[in-house]
């Protein structure tokens, strides 16, 4: 199989698929029918496909009532990741959970873990089960926005103690009361490898109660600042998520230019 760079697929649209087998792929179910009502899909036109490990740029070649097949044309190289980072997120009201969703898939998240903090809206835990389909579209859905190559895992609820162990290189949780900044938390550019693992823990709206402050101080999280600012707890996570990104970008460019 051809394995090339086509600049002008940049900007197609991406959509994931279970399999690609003897160079076909087929999407169907509600997918078919979304690319054939909204994106008046047609034999010949060009889209990215994602198996959620590679990206082939491929060509339709026949419709079914619910099915569209694709000839796969040529492999597109995809950058590897540079952190995989878990947020692990305290409850909030489910929109704001959603948009957290959203804006972590799109910012690299690799998984993000849901639990009931001890000052997270009694009772909403037990809505989760229902919820985590829904959550797991909306990765879904992003991540085809931003053409990843594979959507992050929505995890099931998780307690406060599978989070303390929850195993990462880098371990921090976003504390309004945390003096130390993020970005001079963070090892020196030698030591931001690519691959680091990384958890995050976001508190909720109420944020942390003291003894959850301190339980993650001795279970080995840093406290982090994002500013002399409140945020939301889905505006902490983006905003840190946002750090960390461009922190590993920026040793990504300075490993780049020494030659390493």
């Amino acid at each position: 199989m051809q394995v090339g760079v086509n600049l002008h697929c940049m900007a197609r649209r991406r959509f994931f698929v279970d399999e690609i087998h003897h160079r076909q792929a087929v999407v169907s179910g509600e997918e078919a029918l979304h690319m054939r009502q909204v994106f008046r899909a047609e034999r010949g036109q060009r889209y990215e496909l994602s198996d959620g490990v590679r990206v082939f740029l491929a060509e339709i070649v026949d419709f079914r009532k619910e099915t569209v097949t694709f000839d796969v044309l040529e492999e597109i190289p995809q950058a590897p990741d540079l952190l995989r980072v878990s947020i692990c997120a305290a409850l909030i009201k489910f929109d704001r959970f959603e948009l957290l969703i959203e804006k972590a898939t799109e910012l690299g998240a690799t998984k993000v873990v849901p639990f009931a903090a001890i000052r997270s809206e009694k009772g909403m835990e037990k809505a989760v089960p229902k919820r985590r389909e829904r959550w797991q579209r909306i990765a879904m859905e992003a991540a085809k926005q931003c053409h990843r190559v594979n959507a992050p895992e929505v995890a099931e609820l998780a307690s406060w103690r599978r989070m303390l162990a929850e195993p990462a290189g880098l371990r921090y949780f976003l504390d309004e009361e945390g003096e130390q900044p993020i970005l001079s938390a963070l090892p020196p550019l030698a030591e931001r490898t690519q691959g680091t693992e990384v958890t995050v823990l976001v508190g909720p709206e109420g944020g942390w109660d003291p003894r959850e402050r301190q339980q993650a101080l001795d279970a080995g999280f840093v406290s982090l600042s994002l500013g002399r600012r409140i945020l939301r707890a889905e505006t902490a996570a983006i905003a840190a998520l946002s750090a960390l990104q461009l922190a590993w970008e920026q040793a990504l460019s300075a490993n780049t230019l020494s030659g390493d």
